[in-house]
């Protein structure tokens, strides 16, 4: 069982509980899946982009991302409807445990500068965005492979019914969020 969802079961719950007052274990908010996102605006131009994406969101979540493609056509962009334009990662389970885990105690303490994570990016039903410069900060992730340097976007989906309940959840799972000045 992995460490952080041992934690979750063992405090985690309790101190939400009390803090909420709960009456019942399931009402409880608890992490539903992580979802991570690589677009790739330039895959129009150049198709070996998605490959490489793919490969570095393979080697960081440990699971096959799907590619996703362009749903309509913008001339602008030249973009074609059905065109692949990035990458996607749905972990559930103790692959979300492990993910959470890794990001928290190694990836994001290695940001330059890393001051915390905002703390209003939250979307009003109790979900949290952490949008990711780089994907150099993965340990798994060798500097000498990468051919760009790309950003992702981090979504973790929680069942919380507010904000307030999910930022309580991530706080004390360990998401280092930023101190409000």
């Amino acid at each position: 069982m992995p460490r952080l969802k041992d934690k979750y079961s063992d405090e985690v719950i309790k101190i939400l509980m009390e803090k909420f007052g709960y009456k019942n274990i399931m009402e409880a908010p608890k992490l539903e899946k992580i979802t991570i996102n690589m677009g790739l605006g330039e895959a129009a131009q150049n198709s070996k982009v998605i490959d490489s994406a793919v490969e570095d969101l393979m080697t960081i979540t440990g699971q096959r991302p799907v590619v996703t493609k362009a749903k309509k056509s913008i001339a602008g962009f030249k973009l074609r409807e059905g065109m692949p334009i990035g990458a996607k990662v749905t972990l559930r389970g103790s692959k979300m445990w492990e993910f959470i885990d890794r990001l928290i105690s190694i990836s994001l303490p290695r940001v330059r500068d890393f001051r915390g994570v905002s703390a209003t990016a939250f979307d009003g039903r109790g979900n949290y965005t952490l949008g990711i410069k780089e994907q150099l900060i993965f340990p798994e992730i060798e500097y000498d492979q990468v051919d760009k340097v790309r950003g992702m976007d981090i979504n973790f989906v929680t069942t919380a019914k507010t904000d307030e309940e999910a930022r309580e959840l991530l706080k004390l799972l360990g998401m280092p969020f930023k101190k409000a000045s």
